[in-house]
């Protein structure tokens, strides 16, 4: 989905508990990232169904831009979520030009809304590898309800949209910049504030994708329940091991609850993947988002899954303007710039 005409442009990851912004500069020495910041936004503006202050959204994301002083106003963004669907199909063969023009049929079986009510993208893989006569495409259809919200919100704070993707793929774009991506499977799951996204990825293609109403604001509603504080208190509370107001060992039994449930849900969806891939087998785990830095949420991932667990470094691969920015802040947040990241990379003439 493409509306700018400059090729240079910024990755700008909106999400529900913060927005970030990342900046790359490409040169015939490589990439150089000269731009990265973060803004926590006010819990409510942004949920999981949908974007309820529009005004308060574009205002965060006009406040973090001057922060970090990003003048570029051409944008990448993503999507994802439930009103977001991903599937790869097999069609009869035919050239792209034929598809763009049955598309619309083609999906009407595989989308579970009206199919006037999304807008549609595919990519064509190649041959079917159990059909010569069909093809492999990668179908994704967004509800353009929510597509025209974020639209909206882009255009009051000043900004040109320049592609839409969607989480996951981001997600692989970034995992490929910076990582030899080998025939192995190698599942990326990033688990945002109330989201998880999980990309299951065969050597450079995405096989299995599936997004889940999970994250770490379920830790914060249950510090909230527990001790009757804000949700800002709450995140405030989660971050600072010298807080006193929760007892350590009962926000230790709260976060030990939310991450079981976490592995619980991702087990059921890898479960579902070898189901459908009986020969494939998972080699490693690559984390990402806020909910990569909780320890116990990686052992535990480990053990019930018999796979190495690690965390993502979406900086690996690339030159750092260290005038302009902090390392350690960099480090610190690398974990939850990964989709910001692979936005950034993205240049205005991508399929």
């Amino acid at each position: 989905m493409l509306f700018g005409k400059k090729d240079h442009l910024v990755g700008l990851d909106i999400g529900s508990r913060t927005v970030k912004v990342g900046e790359i500069e490409s040169s015939s020495s490589g990439q150089t990232l000269i731009k990265f910041g973060t803004l926590d936004i006010t819990p409510g503006i942004i949920e999981e169904d949908g974007i309820k202050d529009p005004e308060g959204a574009a205002d965060s994301i006009r406040q973090l831009f001057k922060l970090y002083n990003v003048k570029e106003q051409n944008v990448a963004i993503s999507v994802g979520g439930y009103s977001v669907i991903v599937k790869k199909i097999n069609v009869q063969s035919m050239s792209e030009e034929q598809l763009q023009e049955t598309i619309h049929l083609e999906a009407e079986q595989y989308i579970p809304f009206d199919i006037s009510d999304v807008n549609l993208d595919f990519q064509i893989f190649g041959s079917s590898e159990s059909n010569p006569n069909q093809m492999s495409v990668l179908l994704v259809a967004a509800k353009k309800e929510m597509v025209n919200d974020y639209l909206n919100v882009l255009e009051l704070a000043g900004l040109n949209p320049c592609i839409i993707d969607v989480d996951a793929f981001a997600l692989q774009n970034i995992y490929e910049a910076n990582y030899e991506v080998s025939d192995e499977c190698v599942a990326l799951i990033d688990i945002g504030a109330n989201k998880t996204s999980l990309n299951i990825m065969k050597g450079d293609s995405s096989v299995f994708m599936r997004d889940v109403s999970l994250g770490c604001s379920q830790i914060n509603h249950k510090v909230v329940s527990h001790i009757d504080c804000s949700a800002e208190e709450a995140e405030e509370i989660k971050h600072n091991e010298n807080q006193d107001r929760i007892d350590p060992e009962d926000l230790n039994d709260i976060v030990s609850s939310v991450v079981s449930g976490w592995t619980t849900e991702i087990r059921r969806a890898l479960d579902f993947f070898y189901s459908t891939y009986q020969d494939d087998q998972i080699s490693k785990i690559i984390l990402s988002g806020g909910g990569a830095n909780i320890k116990e949420f990686r052992k535990l991932l480990s053990v019930q899954t018999s796979t190495d667990v690690g965390i993502i470094n979406p900086f690996e691969k690339f030159k750092i303007n260290e005038s302009q920015l902090d390392t350690s802040y960099l480090n610190k947040m690398a974990p939850q710039a990964a989709i910001c990241l692979g936005l950034a990379i993205r240049s205005v003439d991508d399929k």
